[in-house]
């Protein structure tokens, strides 16, 4: 069975990592393929949204593979894209979900961190679980986790190694829908088709300013929110959707799990 299985449906690429016998931890070649789909979800203008998660519900992903760490770190590439294969990767235009099911540690909550969402099931498990062998977080975890939960939250979780459950990973803001178990998968596809059903243009801006807003000043996010508008307003789903609203065109708006 391959370490990583990728499929496309419906105008979004799901990812799984797909090594149940060791709670989904990332070797290096399973590094190397989460690096090729989120090159191929980057390059095909057919995909709008990538989910990304772990087979079984176990594991989301326990980490990196520490009985293979050196062929991690060695990998070609690993310094630029980061041992778990993606990591580094901050160009990316388009929406990304992370479907956490069961333990999501270490490397693995980095990877979590790299989407820019998180729907987590209610078995899901949080944890800066490395801390425990002295391994550090070298795949975001201490830039990503603060601009997520805070500085707090964050050097909570960092400092300690706590394992938390998901409901107290929704009160920080680690994840932002809590749905029961097994349903994640299901929870995160449905809200990627929503997402691919909109204008991409104004979307794909809106996301882009937010993440390069976080290092500017207010004065320099504004302008660089309006120069980045620029091609939205000229964007033809605009004067469609501006057509439809005229037009008496009231879609209800997504509605949270119950």
């Amino acid at each position: 069975m391959p370490k990583l299985l990728v499929e496309s449906s419906e105008r979004i690429l799901m990812v799984s990592i797909n090594r149940p016998e060791v709670r989904n931890a990332v070797d290096a070649e399973t590094a190397g393929m989460l690096l090729a789909a989120a090159r191929q979800f980057q390059q095909d203008s057919s995909l709008d949204v990538m989910v990304l998660t772990g087979t079984g519900e176990d594991a989301f992903c326990s980490g990196a593979d520490l009985k293979n760490i050196e062929g991690l770190v060695l990998r070609e590439g690993a310094s630029e894209t980061g041992p778990m294969g993606i990591s580094r990767i901050t160009d990316l235009a388009k929406p990304t979900i992370a479907a956490v099911n069961g333990f999501c540690l270490a490397g693995g909550l980095e990877l979590a961190c790299w989407c820019d969402f998180r729907i987590a099931a209610e078995n899901a498990r949080f944890s800066v679980a490395n801390r425990r062998w002295g391994v550090p977080l070298i795949d975001g975890g201490t830039q990503r986790l603060p601009r997520i939960v805070g500085l707090g939250n964050a050097l909570y979780l960092i400092e300690t190694g706590m394992l938390i459950d998901a409901r107290q990973a929704l009160r920080m803001g680690l994840v932002q829908e809590l749905v029961p178990a097994g349903q994640a998968l299901t929870r995160a596809l449905e809200l990627a088709r929503i997402i691919s059903a909109y204008p991409a243009t104004s979307l794909r801006n809106d996301r882009c300013a937010a993440y390069e807003g976080l290092s500017l000043s207010l004065p320099e996010g504004l302008r660089m929110e309006n120069d980045r508008h620029n091609s939205s307003l000229k964007d033809p789903g605009l004067a469609e959707g501006l057509r439809r609203y005229a037009a008496g065109d009231r879609p209800p708006p997504p509605q949270p799990p119950h």
